[in-house]
């Protein structure tokens, strides 16, 4: 065993050396050769630029395919909100071509208790289309005459068919 004496302190440091093993480093020295010098940094920053370039472009990919993913789910929900809207258009129309004139000036020339005994009779549907083609003094005293519900019904459908908007 070598014993060491440590100058500015005063203590003494014991170190093993083994046979045949290198001589022991000073302290300094050891800080001298772990400290890499500027240029072993720059190789190593540039070395791995392109791969973080890549990993930052691969992550940027991802996120845009989420984020299309999920514009792609709302267009399907807009465009099947779309075709809904256009089905409830296409039945409206269909709705208010029912009654036609024809019809409508049969029923407009009935005594309305007669009137509104047969509209209570025929479909729904049509006898609201019916009384809304019909002049509204008219069609008021046709649906007084009728039966509470049937009344009701005829009224609330033909609320629905004024509708401008969408009823969703």
């Amino acid at each position: 065993m070598a014993v060491a004496s440590g100058g500015a302190h005063g203590e003494d440091v014991v170190r093993q050396v083994l046979p045949g093993a290198q001589p022991p480093v000073a302290p300094q020295q050891l800080a001298r050769e772990k400290a890499p010098d500027q240029s072993e940094i720059e190789r190593f920053c540039s070395n791995i630029a392109d791969a973080a370039r890549d990993r930052r472009y691969a992550l940027q990919a991802e996120e845009l395919k989420q984020l299309q993913a999920g514009i792609d789910e709302r267009m399907k929900a807009l465009d099947a909100k779309k075709a809904e809207y256009e089905t409830w258009l296409k039945r409206r129309e269909v709705f208010l071509a029912r009654a036609e004139d024809g019809v409508v000036k049969i029923y407009a020339g009935m005594k309305p208790d007669a009137a509104a005994e047969r509209l209570a009779i025929v479909n729904a549907d049509l006898a609201a289309a019916i009384l809304m083609k019909l002049d509204s003094r008219k069609a008021g005293v046709i649906l007084n005459e009728m039966d509470q519900k049937a009344a009701a019904t005829l009224t609330g459908i033909m609320a629905s068919a004024a509708r401008r908007v969408d009823p969703s």
